[in-house]
């Protein structure tokens, strides 16, 4: 059966709305737009257009993935970050406007400092998708970074993110366990990272887009949350320049308890909180003492 787009605009949001997608306009047309291929502004001006069976098909099976609580970059493929196209799929967590403070906090401390003819080095450590590194890639004008992930397909997809995103030039990958993937004597004017910090037994309390799609590797960070904030505060010095930066992403109630984490190691000075969008604490900012 042909519809017309508002129509098929309108039997979408009715489906998603059931299921208690928030959202459920939003999300129809942007479902719509993907298989469109078109701008949210096209379906306005072509509310009246119709859509042939096989398009109205494809919709409707786009409409119930995200029924069942599929997040959209996950049925798109996609998500924007730092104004970049990120390639997503199950196996790496989907870029959150949070994280981009942090990142935009390490660029602007970044361009503060002064370093040869290469430019800073820098290491996206838990790297997932690389929206991290790409975006410090692809902002700077030189930089060299290095992606780390234990996931070989978190790595993968984050390959493609620098091709996409034309820094591939500037970046490599390397496979293993936080510190593990990297050379011993590799030292970094940088750190960043956002490592699993959720608390294992309120895994399954998270909404149902995350505790059923994202992948637990990469949001499990033990009985209290804090598990890799142990492991990497006291090996991060340790590949750090002097004078060299961490930045490192926290959950919201984090905040106190690994700032004292990292001042108890002796390694760090300057020690700061920064906060997210929501104004909560968010990033862990520290350097090398």
């Amino acid at each position: 059966m042909s519809l017309t787009i508002k129509q098929a605009v309108l039997q979408a949001t009715s489906r998603l709305a059931e299921e208690g997608i928030a959202g459920p306009k939003l999300d129809a047309e942007v479902l719509l737009c993907h298989l469109l291929h078109k701008e949210r502004t096209y379906l306005i001006v072509n509310s009246a257009k119709t859509l042939d069976q096989e398009l109205v098909e494809a919709y409707r099976a786009l409409v119930e993935e995200r029924a069942m609580g599929k997040p959209i970059p996950y049925i798109t493929g996609k998500k924007e970050f730092m104004g970049l196209t990120i390639r997503v799929n199950p196996s790496v967590l989907i870029p959150r406007a949070d994280t981009e403070t942090m990142a935009e906090e390490a660029i602007e401390t970044l361009c503060e400092g002064k370093y040869g003819i290469g430019g800073p080095s820098v290491l996206d450590l838990c790297c997932g998708s690389g929206a991290i590194g790409v975006s410090i890639a692809k902002l700077m004008q030189r930089v060299k970074v290095t992606g780390a992930d234990i996931s070989a397909e978190a790595l993968a997809v984050a390959m493609e993110n620098a091709k996409l995103n034309k820094v591939k030039k500037k970046m490599k990958f390397v496979q293993g366990d936080l510190f593990g993937a990297v050379k011993k004597s590799a030292r970094f004017d940088l750190i960043i990272t956002n490592p699993p910090y959720i608390k294992t037994q309120t895994i399954t309390q998270l909404q149902r887009e995350i505790r059923n799609f994202e992948p637990r590797l990469a949001l499990d960070g033990g009985e209290d949350g804090m598990d890799f904030y142990r492991r990497i505060l006291p090996e991060a010095a340790g590949h750090l320049k002097k004078n060299g930066m961490l930045f490192m992403e926290i959950g919201y109630d984090q905040g106190e308890a690994v700032k004292k984490l990292a001042e108890a190691t002796g390694l760090y000075r300057e020690v700061s909180l920064l906060p997210d969008l929501a104004g909560f604490d968010r990033i862990i900012r520290a350097c090398r003492a």
